[in-house]
């Protein structure tokens, strides 16, 4: 009886905290981390900025929960992707998709990544950037197995175009439905990587 009331506690404290972090990643896309006080994010989900300390330790440690985290999960994901797949070629594809669907359902995530990553503390910015250099190679991996005569750098700088591709595409392409979108863009991707057949 008395673990319920310790269990939709621990619940609400999570959502909570996943709720600070989905309104950093809105804030701070649009005002960029300096121009975000911990009182704008704490009453951006209704709380004081104070209780905002109950649930990270400072407002850089946000920031890196909310960077690491996705790194952590873009490399887990893409992880499981690729060992779900029956061959290479629908492992690229589920790459494309997977990375496509990241792209559109957080773009200011990305935003917040390219403008503010220098605000992380060194060891923070380094983890990100490890992650980072895992998922290419998860990718260059895959895209050697398809075209083994070809040299990794060329294969890691596709993958690496490919995201730039997936990743700022969906800040400009209101106009256009999500279907149509992300169909275009895995069209686009799979051309990009050498592999418009895979």
């Amino acid at each position: 009886m008395s673990e319920a009331p310790t269990t939709a506690r621990v619940r609400a404290k999570a959502e909570r905290r996943d709720a600070l972090l989905s309104e950093a990643a809105r804030l701070f896309a649009t005002r960029g981390f300096d121009g975000v006080s911990i009182e704008d994010l704490g009453s951006s989900v209704g709380i004081s900025g104070p209780a905002v300390y109950r649930h990270f330790p400072s407002k850089q440690a946000v920031l890196a929960s909310l960077l690491v985290g996705v790194s952590e999960g873009l490399l887990a994901g893409g992880r499981a992707v690729v060992e779900r797949a029956p061959d290479d070629a629908d492992a690229l594809r589920s790459l494309v998709r997977f990375h496509a669907d990241f792209a559109l359902r957080d773009p200011d995530v990305i935003g917040v990544q390219d403008r503010d990553l220098n605000a992380l503390s060194p060891a923070d910015r380094e983890s990100v950037r490890d992650l980072q250099r895992r998922y290419i190679t998860l990718w260059v991996d895959v895209l050697t197995r398809l075209s083994p005569s070809t040299d990794r750098a060329e294969l890691r700088l596709r993958a690496q175009a490919t995201f730039g591709l997936l990743n700022s595409t969906p800040h400009s392409a209101r106009s256009v439905t999500a279907a149509r979108t992300r169909a275009l863009l895995e069209q686009m991707a799979l051309a990009a990587l050498g592999q418009p057949d895979a």
